[in-house]
């Protein structure tokens, strides 16, 4: 029995293998996150406390059986754990243990074929020849239990070797028995973390597919890939909201909101589309995608505007929510008036009656003194940090107009009560000329002539 997990190994083998397109030979792009992710840790198993000269000697028949410990207990191995052992010798002996492998495919005993499928995924990183041609033959066994090891191996090679499977997983994934079709998927759903691009492609032929089942696989299958900012999703999501079941539509709707975040342009498009399909799970996920937009773009603005004309009254309901956000309370008002014109839903009334209600207008008298009311006390700590840079709170002067006012104040004398209002006296008032200067009795000049002349 085996015991243990598989998981990836680190970089190095990036630089053994590269999966290439098998149409045109070049590279397949790979995701940054999972470049780490792609060599095995082999399985352990019982098999682990074989030496590699009784590994190759179990694996060829030359030697019967070999006892050893494993876990505090003592196990008889046979031909079957060596051939299943085969990935744990050195590198030197890496090309007699290929060709041993490559006899177990083909042995008569189906526990000796299965085995050297269970070792078939991580003895592909050290060497990878005639191997996967082996596995397309071993999928279609006489024997379910060779089938079987051969479905799991297919599944756990494939985020490796997408370019090695290809092929047979494109035939598995169609494939009318289960557990084989189930093994498929599984290796297709683990290819999305390490090979989008892969998955993508075998997606844009598994949508043409006529079995609706497939085509809502498929659709479960496109949410895992959309943030992929690639034009091939684009067209994937786009045949995906045409497609003539619900279901499928319905799934990929649900993705859009989280593409919207990707792509805005590419967003609005799409929930330009969901927004009028004829399911209304779909025109849901239309909205909630609006609602990820910038509202303030034209599209979506009109998109918005147009839902809260909808004839789904959940459509409407959020499209309207929308609108207070969106526009102005003049060009609400005036929208409302239209939109009541034809709205028949009470609850949607009573909103769109409460966006055009002006408290000052229409509303009681208490309504009208709530809306006059003063504004809320500015808190201390804000007061401090408004003054500290010289600005006005409230109707309160600055500090600065009040040092200006208090100065004014000392040195502006207040008029006395006397100039202000003076008294009534029998006095005689001095005429113009005494006022401008003009004396004629004290001329200075008087006399100034006759004394000349004498």
């Amino acid at each position: 029995m085996m015991d243990g997990i598989m998981h990836g190994k680190g970089a190095p083998m990036a630089r053994k293998y590269i999966a290439r397109d098998p149409r045109t030979g070049k590279p397949i792009e790979m995701e940054q996150s999972a470049q780490s992710d792609v060599g095995y840790e082999p399985l352990k198993g019982r098999w682990s406390s074989l030496i590699p000269s009784d590994i190759m000697s179990l694996a060829e028949g030359s030697l019967e059986s070999r006892t050893v410990r494993w876990k505090g207990s003592s196990h008889t191995l046979t031909r079957r754990d060596g051939v299943r052992a085969l990935s744990k010798v050195p590198q030197g002996m890496i090309t007699p243990a290929h060709r041993l492998l490559l006899l177990a495919f083909e042995d008569e005993d189906p526990d000796i074929r299965a085995a050297g499928l269970e070792v078939l995924p991580e003895f592909a990183v050290r060497r990878s020849d005639e191997l996967f041609d082996w596995l397309s033959v071993l999928l279609d066994d006489d024997h379910a239990k060779v089938r079987k090891a051969a479905s799991e191996a297919l599944a756990r090679a494939a985020p490796t070797f997408p370019s090695g499977v290809r092929s047979s997983l494109a035939n598995e994934l169609r494939s009318t028995q289960k557990q084989r079709r189930d093994a498929a998927w599984k290796g297709l759903q683990a290819l999305t973390k390490t090979w989008p691009d892969v998955v993508a492609d075998h997606l844009d032929s598994l949508f043409l597919e006529q079995d609706v089942e497939i085509r809502r696989k498929a659709a479960k299958m496109l949410n895992s890939i959309v943030s992929r900012k690639t034009s091939v999703v684009w067209d994937l999501v786009s045949w995906a909201l045409h497609d003539d079941d619900a279901q499928v539509r319905k799934t990929v709707a649900k993705s859009l909101p989280r593409l919207a975040k990707q792509d805005v342009r590419m967003g609005t498009v799409f929930a330009e589309r969901a927004i009028i399909d004829p399911d209304p799970d779909v025109r849901l996920a239309a909205i909630r995608t609006i609602e990820k937009l910038n509202r303030g773009h034209g599209r979506a603005r009109d998109l918005i505007l147009s839902g809260a004309r909808s004839d789904d009254v959940r459509v409407r309901r959020s499209c309207i929510a929308m609108l207070p956000k969106l526009m102005s309370e003049d060009e609400l008002r005036v929208l409302v008036d239209d939109l009541l014109k034809t709205e028949s839903d009470d609850k949607l009334v009573e909103t769109l009656k409460g966006y055009r209600f002006d408290a000052m207008l229409e509303g009681t008298e208490e309504q009208k003194n709530a809306a006059l009311s003063p504004a809320l006390p500015v808190p201390e700590i804000d007061r401090e940090v408004l003054t500290a840079q010289g600005k006005r709170v409230g109707m309160q002067p600055m500090q600065n107009d009040t040092s200006l006012l208090k100065a004014d104040e000392t040195t502006i004398p207040e008029p006395s009560e006397e100039r202000v209002n003076p008294p009534l006296t029998s006095e005689r008032r001095p005429s113009q000329d005494e006022l401008m200067g003009y004396h004629d009795d004290d001329d200075e000049f008087d006399g100034f002539f006759d004394e000349s002349h004498d």
